[in-house]
């Protein structure tokens, strides 16, 4: 058909518009080939969350080769920062873990990071608390890493990295799973510290997530650092250089790509990060191929990272996760049972048998939170993909009155028209890989 059901207000009508329902294939074909040229609108995606997001995106090519390619976002929105208004402070971490789900972790330390400073008791914080947050989000940056690497080489066709990539993940998520009860979207970072201690056995079952890493991380060089095709389908594919970078707010992995050591870790420590012995990595080719190479690299950085968590655990325990201030805590002593669900006997003894005025306390806390200083807070953390920000605003009672997550891939999905616009239609893919975006925290 002719006309164009789909051109905006001012905007230049395609000349033909054609539908999926009812026509005359044949008669489409020849009257495109009686055009002369090559020139062809198509959508990429939504795609299922399983790939890299449900993203769409409108590409116009030449042959082969993009002219103009537009995102489009909001197919994953779930109102998460406006419902979070209607929770506790407490409560609303279990919705910010559903950002990014894959490194979910990063988004509960933040935003707990972020109330804590509302709340000024980030000085506090236990330092046992402190070294469990970097542990987990040291795990789950590696996770991240394994799964951005996997579906990356997938992309081009390498099933075999992709399949090794899920197979350390697995390791990490059992780990995770044992000391939170759940494998992602763990609401296990809570303001004050953290919602239970490692369980018994919790270090053996590190020191062997440790081993399997040290043992199984080389695979991944050895498959790709210098395997031809690899090689071929990355470097200089996907290329922002540091200029770029910096117009359109790139951080993380591809920024260092271009050779700057940007990193929010050794910049503005937090956590205690400066106490720990790591390097930052940055590669120079501002492509596809320098981004995987420093995603590689960072994965043994956090296992060193996770070697000294785990000597500080040993020398710390029996010491307090969460603040001493009750006014504050919740909940209070629990623990992750045999069955993987939390519980907390003593306490529950305590509030039920023993004291009517805990009880009253334990049902005020949860139900209704604690209150917090009016004021606005904004705090940045280091994540895989990039800097994660959140930013608070606090009416003075128990619930946000406005909170705002600065996820890195929202600034991210707008450097695909720069990495792909004059290249070929077979690279977006490896761009939109590069870039490493979850669109849960994209469109949030």
């Amino acid at each position: 058909m002719t006309h164009d059901v789909y051109a905006g207000p001012g905007e230049k009508p395609a000349d033909h518009t054609y539908f999926p329902q009812g026509g005359d294939w044949e008669d489409i074909v020849a009257e495109q080939g009686e055009r002369g040229d090559e020139t062809i609108v198509i959508n990429m995606g939504p795609s299922h969350p399983s790939t890299h997001g449900v993203l769409r995106l409108m590409l116009e090519l030449d042959g082969e080769t993009v002219t103009s390619i537009r995102p489009g976002l909001g197919f994953l929105h779930t109102g998460i920062e406006k419902n979070i208004e209607f929770k506790t402070w407490t409560q609303a971490v279990t919705y910010v873990t559903r950002m990014d789900y894959v490194a979910p972790l990063f988004n509960e330390a933040v935003f707990c990071m972020a109330t804590e400073r509302l709340l000024g008791i980030e000085d506090d914080i236990p330092e046992r608390a402190q070294v469990i947050r970097v542990l987990v989000m040291e795990l789950n940056r590696i996770a991240s890493h394994l799964v951005a690497m996997g579906t990356g080489a997938l992309e081009i066709g390498s099933t075999t990295v992709m399949s090794i990539g899920f197979r350390e993940r697995e390791m990490i998520l059992d780990f995770l799973e044992d000391l939170t009860g759940l494998r992602m979207n763990h609401a296990y970072i809570r303001p004050g510290g953290v919602a239970n201690d490692l369980p018994e056995g919790g270090l053996d079952h590190l020191r062997e997530v440790i081993k399997w890493l040290h043992k199984h991380l080389p695979e991944y060089a050895s498959f790709c650092n210098e395997n031809p095709i690899f090689l071929a389908r990355m470097k200089d594919i996907a290329r922002i250089d540091l200029s770029g970078s910096m117009m359109l707010g790139v951080t993380g992995p591809r920024m260092r790509a271009t050779g700057y050591d940007w990193d929010l870790r050794k910049t503005q420590p937090y956590c205690g990060y400066e106490t720990y012995d790591f390097d930052v990595v940055s590669w120079t080719g501002d492509d596809a191929y320098g981004a995987f190479r420093i995603r590689q690299a960072e994965c043994w950085e956090s296992l060193k990272i996770v070697e000294q968590c785990l000597e500080r655990l040993e020398k710390s325990q029996g010491e307090p996760i969460m603040v001493a201030d009750k006014k504050i805590a919740w909940p209070a002593q629990l623990s992750v049972g045999t069955d993987g669900q939390g519980n907390s006997n003593e306490h529950i003894k305590h509030i039920m048998t023993g004291s009517m005025e805990a009880l009253i306390h334990h049902f005020k806390i949860v139900t209704e939170g604690f209150n917090v200083p009016v004021g606005q807070a904004y705090v940045a953390i280091e994540s895989p993909k990039g800097e994660l920000g959140c930013h608070v605003v606090s009416d003075g009672g128990p619930r946000p009155y406005r909170a705002h997550m600065r996820d890195p891939g929202f600034h991210h999905i707008q450097t695909i028209p720069y990495m792909c616009e004059g290249g070929m239609m077979s690279d977006v893919v490896v761009a939109l890989a590069s870039i490493d975006p979850v669109l849960g925290g994209v469109d949030r």
